[in-house]
């Protein structure tokens, strides 16, 4: 069910209920986990105290209210490979209503404004991949561990009921999935090599399973030994991250 959207922006897709309830700015609603700054809300920056409420109490990240069985994230193509989420899970609408609607998630061109942070902003938990993917995924799953890391905690998410990807807003297409994967496969592919043979060799299996599970390989034997060749070769032809 969706809300009216008199004072929104009129590029944005119909409000799903829980975030017609949020406040708004300037014609976007403003997520629950966003940062306020003197009165006002800095969607760059995220809630301490609220990602901390929405772990222990089990609160949606985008709208705060309770979840239910189903558990959305939404991550790009390298985090389906490495499983990885740095942010809680939300609704499943309330997912897919970011996934379209956020300004940098659906505008591959989109980059990020670093200036002017506020005192005390500081990153998500674990290594940030700092690039648009211009594919955002909805990962909808029953379950997910908290990983400790030693800037804070990452998310694993489970097996997969339901992937959705999107590109501008809309459905994405099968080669524009495939494209964002492959761009950003060197920054794993580096992160791998440098910890050696047997992280390589888990890069592929899991960057297979990851192209199976977004439709850009198909379950057949040839496709599979094309795609886990075609990253071995990749991650061959990649410096070895110093970070």
């Amino acid at each position: 069910m969706s809300a009216p959207t008199v004072g929104l922006r009129p590029e944005l897709p119909p409000l799903p209920d829980r975030i017609a309830r949020l406040p708004r700015h300037r014609g976007y609603p403003v997520p629950w986990f966003v940062g306020w700054v003197d009165g006002s809300p800095d969607f760059r920056v995220f809630d301490g105290e609220k990602f901390v409420r929405a772990v222990r109490e089990g609160l949606c990240w985008v709208c705060g209210e309770k979840l239910g069985a189903h558990l959305a994230f939404v991550i790009g193509p390298m985090c389906a490979v490495n499983r990885i989420s740095a942010e809680p899970p939300s609704h499943r609408e309330c997912a897919e209503f970011s996934a379209r609607a956020c300004p940098f998630l659906s505008r591959p061109t989109m980059r990020r404004r670093e200036g002017s942070m506020p005192d005390g902003a500081g990153d998500m938990a674990g290594f940030g991949i700092r690039r648009n993917p211009g594919v955002a995924l909805v990962w909808v799953t029953k379950r997910y561990g908290v990983v400790r890391v030693s800037n804070g905690n990452l998310f694993r998410v489970g097996d997969p009921r339901d992937v959705q990807c999107f590109a501008e807003g809309r459905t994405a297409t099968v080669d524009e999935i495939a494209a964002s994967f492959w761009s950003g496969l060197p920054i794993l592919a580096a992160e791998a090599r440098a910890d050696g043979p047997h992280a390589v060799r888990a890069l592929v299996q899991q960057g297979v399973q990851a192209l199976r599970v977004l439709g850009v390989v198909a379950p057949r034997p040839g496709e599979l030994i094309a795609a886990a060749e075609r990253i071995e070769a990749v991650a061959a032809a990649t410096e070895v991250s110093r970070a």
